[in-house]
């Protein structure tokens, strides 16, 4: 990534935004042992992939200004059963996102943070479960080109899933339990 990162830098310049898109999304149970290589690479692609995607362009960014775009997701704001791994790797993603936002701002350079609900890709072609407001992923490129035009700060697309997380987020611990404990799970299995 460094390589090719220096490459486009000395060819064109640096970027006017660069996004950070890759993720993992597998259920994972931590009774399992063999579990624990997949958290690694959870949270190794949803986590630092953020940092590896960025950090060759900062620099060079500096000057001018830009904007970096970090796709967390909903699943971040609470813990989803048997989706340990992608939850924290997402929760995760959004706070670094921030602390990178507020490290950035006087050097001109926006970080914006979407947060999708579900949208319609073989990752989430497995999940043996509803998924309410689900997207196309064009319609979500357009929500997300649209963040990125606004440089908003840190938003949940679409607005119908923004509302959902937003009181998923208040809802007392004994409720949120209640309503998700049983709640279906994304097959466990190694990343592809």
């Amino acid at each position: 990534m460094q390589a090719a990162a220096e490459a486009f830098l000395n060819d064109l310049g640096p970027p006017d935004i660069v996004i950070a898109a890759a993720g993992i999304s597998v259920g994972t149970l931590t009774e399992y042992a063999e579990d624990a290589t997949v958290f690694r690479a959870v949270m190794d692609a949803n986590v630092l992939g953020l940092v590896h995607t960025f950090q060759p362009f900062i620099a060079s960014m500096r000057p001018a200004g830009g904007v970096l775009c970090g796709i967390s997701s909903v699943a971040g704001v609470r813990g989803l059963p048997g989706g340990g791994a992608y939850s924290a790797s997402k929760a995760a993603a959004t706070l670094y996102l921030e602390a990178l936002r507020l490290e950035l701002k006087t050097h001109g350079i926006a970080v914006v943070t979407v947060a999708p609900g579900y949208i319609d890709t073989p990752m989430t072609r497995v999940n043996p479960y509803a998924m309410p407001f689900k997207m196309t992923a064009a319609a979500a490129a357009s929500k997300i080109a649209r963040c990125i035009a606004r440089r908003h700060a840190y938003t949940i697309i679409p607005w119908q899933m923004a509302w959902v997380a937003h009181l998923l987020k208040w809802l007392p611990i004994p409720v949120y339990d209640a309503l998700f404990r049983n709640a279906p799970r994304k097959p466990r299995g190694l990343p592809t």
